[in-house]
């Protein structure tokens, strides 16, 4: 929390996107029934998934265990998690009269049915903060949501799409039905986030992971003002607790001609995906904010050598910024070694700045 709000301490903080679960064996041993929503919507299951890599990797702050359609199913939308493809809505928003009945939904249901997220979230904070005591140190839980785009991205195109054209085109050929659908989404995200971070989570991280399939100026004009929405209703619900207390990270996959717009979303900190040198993302985005980010997910395949070189290169670039948390530039991977990710965490800790 000290490196998000600009201070940069002696020991570079690490954790992982997708550290809960995924390339864990008590994960899957864990996970043997029982669909991915239900995961998610089972406190005790959610809240133990979430502490998994803290305890084996010795992290600094643990990622909690949900999806970005989670606040969409808590909404009544029929949706559902396929294995080995990811979210697929039954009914597509492909029309105005579609896009009409979703906003039409009141986002407050998030909070009327999130009672196992909010449940989930102080579950974990209770045992974060007795891990926090065995270590001396306080270990934060980082909630998240999907942004508006990507949001939009998943129920226009009705599932995952290679190049994101159907969003593409709504906004095109019905700007006043995309502007209608972004807006909702923001209050959508942004509520889901507020739950999150009212239930103990100290930051919230804003994942655009499809708005790299965008050119600068459509992501100014039609993406960018809900995204500031989503992070500002959040930040609402953040404030009368402390400033302090709450951290925000606004992060996007293939974003690097999007990360001065990015940043200038009132947040503390910034997530780098691996395209893009960490220094140069520092020119780039021009402003004094913390950094997140970026190995090449790829390096933790590498022999440990390689691995440790570029482990050590991501921290240099990193002391370009006023504060550096160390992340993937992406999620670890399913099949990733487990010690391979417990090794950069090591090499992370005893790194120092020359």
């Amino acid at each position: 929390m000290r490196a998000l709000h600009g201070e940069r301490p002696e020991v570079t903080p690490v954790w992982f996107m997708r550290q809960a679960g995924r390339s864990l064996p008590e994960y899957r041993a864990l996970r043997t029934s029982g669909t991915m929503l239900e995961a998610c919507l089972d406190p005790a299951m959610a809240s133990e998934i979430t502490m998994q890599p803290v305890r084996r990797h010795g992290v600094d702050a643990a990622v909690f265990f949900s999806d970005i359609i989670v606040p969409l199913h808590l909404m009544g939308i029929d949706v559902e998690i396929a294995p080995g493809r990811g979210p697929v809505f039954a009914h597509p928003l492909r029309t105005a009269a579609d896009i009409s009945a979703a906003v039409a939904v009141d986002p407050a249901r998030i909070f009327e049915r999130g009672d196992a997220v909010a449940d989930a979230v102080a579950r974990t904070t209770v045992m974060l903060a007795e891990e926090g005591e065995r270590r001396g140190e306080p270990l934060p839980l980082i909630g998240f949501a999907g942004a508006p785009f990507t949001l939009a991205a998943y129920l226009v195109e009705g599932g995952p799409s290679k190049d994101h054209l159907a969003a593409r085109r709504l906004m095109l050929e019905d700007p006043a039905a995309w502007a209608d659908l972004t807006a909702w989404l923001a209050e959508v995200a942004g509520t889901f986030l507020a739950l999150q971070l009212e239930a103990g989570a100290s930051v919230g991280q804003l994942f655009d992971s499809w708005v790299g399939s965008l050119a600068p100026d459509v992501y100014r004009a039609q993406v960018l003002p809900a995204s500031r929405a989503t992070l500002a209703a959040a930040r609402r619900a953040a404030v009368p607790e402390g400033v302090d207390r709450f951290g925000f990270i606004h992060f996007g996959v293939g974003t690097g001609e999007l990360l001065a717009d990015m940043a200038d979303t009132d947040v503390e900190g910034v997530g780098v995906d691996h395209r893009v040198p960490l220094d140069e993302a520092v020119r780039r985005i021009g402003r004094d904010v913390t950094v997140q980010g970026n190995l090449d997910p790829a390096f933790l395949f590498a022999p440990e050598a390689t691995r440790t070189a570029a482990v050590e290169e991501v921290l240099r670039a990193g002391t370009a910024a006023r504060a550096h948390i160390f992340n993937l530039g992406h999620g670890v991977p399913m099949d990733a070694d487990p010690d391979a990710i417990g090794a950069v965490v090591r090499t992370v800790h005893a790194w120092r700045a020359g």
